[in-house]
């Protein structure tokens, strides 16, 4: 399918359910859920909530961890024409406070395990709890809904102040699991592994949207668990699976491995959310035998923008890949292209580039160009190829005595050594030099290595002035809901433990 998905969720879950079969499995125990059953709660949700007079494109909060009635919910608000707004369950009380606000959501659908955090996080005069219910009038007629209706909103994770709620349209949620289906040929023979929390975009657009657009399946897990992974994947007999860097650390770090049969059957491993540590990908596929496919997505674009191409195409270790479905190129600080291999700001053009920032007019107008290209802030360079490597996020770059330094080749320096299960580079503010480079790391159990063993492996690859004055081992890194370590909380954490 080499043209963007045409319709709305509601007509691509229609068609799911009239062809038939299984849509969902769920490794934890719950029973299968088939399309025509979830076309069937998606309806009666649409209905209950059309009936209370909630409005076309109104704001439905949902408050759910991955199981089988999230994704009843998560189709019903969608199914019904209304903004499915999802609510990142740790993002923090603050954080969370604010989105259920700024979302303007009156109703709100919950989860038992998460009522105290509702209840910590919601005014209870703006805001209702609402539970599906069996009831439904079939003389309700649901609102009308086109390609450009609201369909998503996502709270970005906030490291620059509050976060920013990005609306996405029926057209550009489909899009989005098209780019994936498209770059990694999924077909309705395609079954994937879920692991990673569908109140992020990666979860929600790259497995659940991929699976809606390509007509396969998806086993979806309530988390991650390195002892339980491969046993589940197996079980469920996935031919791909959805992860992060930090995910495919512990799995190289952990006593479990797939079967011979897991191994032949599974496609490939996809990586994304940040960037993949050359030797950590090398060491997991030697040791595993599953290719890993690196990506890169962002809550702004529905996921996937870029992507290496399947084996035997060609895979560039250290590159997320070139684009599939949408366009990228390199931008200077004027917003013009530069020559290959020169750095500058990556930019996406798409039909997976969110409509806008909620209620933000100024961030919208300052995140595209006059011309519709999204500014993604992340600093990269294109080969003749043309294949994207990223270099760093712009606001992360630790500029030291007027250089700047990318965090990003700290952090591979650290992972080349086998005992690094997570590793992140910070700045710490400094009176001589503007800022110095510091990091942090996990390392394995039972590992004798030393920061000072650290600090030496850098200086060797890096050299003195780009290696870090201190390195802390830390029991674990922060991390938000994709598994993805949160660098600007890590100096926080460092002095407190201090």
């Amino acid at each position: 399918m080499m043209e963007p998905p045409k319709g709305t969720v509601r007509d691509w879950l229609d068609l799911r359910a009239s062809q038939g079969g299984t849509g969902f499995v769920f490794p934890d125990g719950a029973p299968d859920l088939s399309w025509s059953e979830l076309r069937e709660t998606a309806q009666r949700i649409a209905v209950m909530l059309t009936g209370m007079g909630v409005a076309k494109g109104e704001s439905i909060a949902i408050l759910y961890p991955n199981c089988r009635e999230a994704l009843e919910v998560l189709f019903g608000v969608l199914y019904g024409g209304f903004r499915a707004t999802m609510i990142n369950l740790v993002a923090g009380d603050s954080a969370i406070a604010y989105a259920l606000e700024h979302s303007g959501s009156r109703y709100g659908f919950v989860h038992s395990s998460q009522t105290e955090l509702f209840e910590r996080t919601a005014d209870p005069n703006r805001i209702t709890r609402l539970q599906v219910t069996d009831a439904a009038d079939p003389k309700v007629e649901l609102h009308s809904v086109s390609p450009d209706s609201h369909a998503l909103l996502m709270y970005t994770s906030g490291t620059t102040g509050r976060p920013k709620g990005v609306v996405h349209t029926h057209s550009s949620l489909l899009a989005g699991g098209w780019t994936t289906a498209v770059a990694h040929e999924l077909s309705e023979v395609d079954r994937g592994f879920c692991v990673l929390p569908i109140y992020h975009i990666n979860g929600l657009c790259v497995t659940v949207m991929g699976t809606l657009v390509s007509g396969g399946s998806l086993a979806m897990s309530e988390r991650f668990s390195a002892s339980r992974f491969w046993d589940s994947l197996s079980k469920s007999q996935a031919t791909w699976f959805s992860v992060v860097p930090t995910i495919i650390s512990h799995l190289l770090h952990s006593d479990t491995k797939p079967d011979a049969c897991t191994r032949q059957r599974v496609r490939f491993g996809r990586s994304a959310s940040s960037a993949l540590a050359p030797d950590v990908q090398r060491a997991f596929e030697d040791r595993f035998e599953i290719a890993i496919v690196e990506t890169m997505g962002l809550t702004e674009t529905a996921a996937q923008i870029l992507s290496n191409p399947l084996p035997p195409g060609v895979r560039k270790i250290g590159s997320p890949g070139i684009p599939y479905g949408n366009e990228a190129a390199i931008f200077d600080a004027n917003m013009q292209p530069v020559p290959r291999g020169t750095e500058g700001e990556l930019v996406i053009r798409g039909p997976n580039v969110m409509l806008e920032y909620l209620n933000d007019c100024d961030a919208t107008a300052g995140t595209f160009s006059s011309d519709g290209w999204l500014r993604t802030g992340d600093l990269a360079r294109m080969d003749d190829d043309g294949y994207v490597f990223v270099t760093g996020r712009l606001k992360e770059l630790i500029i030291k005595g007027g250089e700047n330094i990318a965090p990003r080749e700290i952090d591979e320096a650290l992972y080349s050594h086998p005992d690094v299960v997570e590793a992140a580079a910070f700045a710490r503010p400094c009176d001589s030099y503007g800022e110095t480079v510091e990091a942090a790391v996990k390392i394995r159990e039972g590992s004798q290595l030393t920061p000072l063993g650290l600090l030496q492996l850098c200086e060797v690859r890096l050299g003195r002035f780009k290696s870090p004055d201190a390195v802390h081992i830390l029991s674990d890194l922060p991390k938000g809901p994709s598994g993805k370590i949160q660098r600007n909380r890590i100096l926080e954490i460092v002095d407190e433990e201090a």
